[in-house]
């Protein structure tokens, strides 16, 4: 019975679907063309290259041909395995691109960089939120004072304005003396100097006020940040204490 059946199995034909066979037939011939692409490679070849043409065909080389220069191509090793991708070069647009979107990195990644410089001469320049103000009063009485100084310039300035233009009315159809004239222009122009640092102090003091109230308020952060850090750390370092013997128990009978 078993050499019955043996032979039974031996002379049963090999049943292959409608699908199957082209199927079957296309992987061999792929893994055929794969084996003997590996085999003209050989060993002192090297690496082999994997493309594909404008039709869509995997070819597998020894080296890169000219036509699939500006197509990407898969670095082989000895067992088929992929080890780099060498991809296509970039179009004009998408080295462009690609630059500007380096350009972008490169301009988040500086100005992270001055945010951070700017937290650390923060923490290390105040030690609690009162220092900030009181540094803020300090640069603000300094602005303050040059402004009184330059308001009070500016109202002697109008004053001898007011005088200077009292005496060319004073003139009336009679030619303008050289002197007075000249005391006049430099009148004005002083007059416009000192208004337009005025208006640069202000400007100033408007500035100050924002950057100091900013710094109050990140310097609470980062303290905040320090804090909660530090907690973790102080409760891991801290020896866990045993109950003295005889604390726990139950009372005396």
């Amino acid at each position: 019975m078993a050499a019955g059946t043996n032979r039974a199995a031996h002379a049963a034909p090999l049943r292959v679907g409608r699908d199957t066979w082209p199927r079957a037939v296309a992987m061999g011939a792929a893994a055929a063309s794969l084996v003997a692409a590996f085999a003209v490679a050989g060993p002192a070849r090297g690496a082999t290259y994997k493309w594909v043409d404008e039709k869509g065909v995997v070819h597998y080389t020894d080296k890169i041909p000219p036509e699939a220069v500006n197509k990407g191509t898969t670095v082989l090793d000895k067992q088929a395995r992929p080890t780099k991708r060498i991809d296509p070069p970039l179009t004009p647009e998408q080295a462009r691109a690609r630059e500007a979107e380096e350009e972008q990195r490169r301009i988040a990644a500086k100005a992270q960089e001055e945010i951070a410089r700017r937290d650390r001469a923060l923490i290390a320049s105040y030690t609690s939120e009162a220092e900030i103000d009181l540094a803020k009063r300090r640069v603000l009485a300094t602005i303050d004072g040059q402004l009184d100084s330059s308001r009070a310039y500016a109202a002697q300035l109008e004053k001898r304005k007011a005088e200077l233009d009292k005496r060319r009315e004073a003139l009336g159809d009679k030619p303008v003396p050289a002197a007075l004239e000249r005391e006049l222009d430099g009148n004005r122009s002083e007059l416009a100097k000192t208004t337009a640092l005025i208006e640069q102090k202000q400007k100033e003091r408007a500035a100050t006020v924002a950057r100091y109230d900013a710094d109050r308020v990140r310097w609470r952060e980062l303290k905040a940040a320090a804090d909660a850090n530090a907690t973790p750390a102080q409760a891991a370092a801290t020896p866990v204490r045993a109950a003295p013997s005889g604390a726990s128990g139950g009372g005396r009978m």
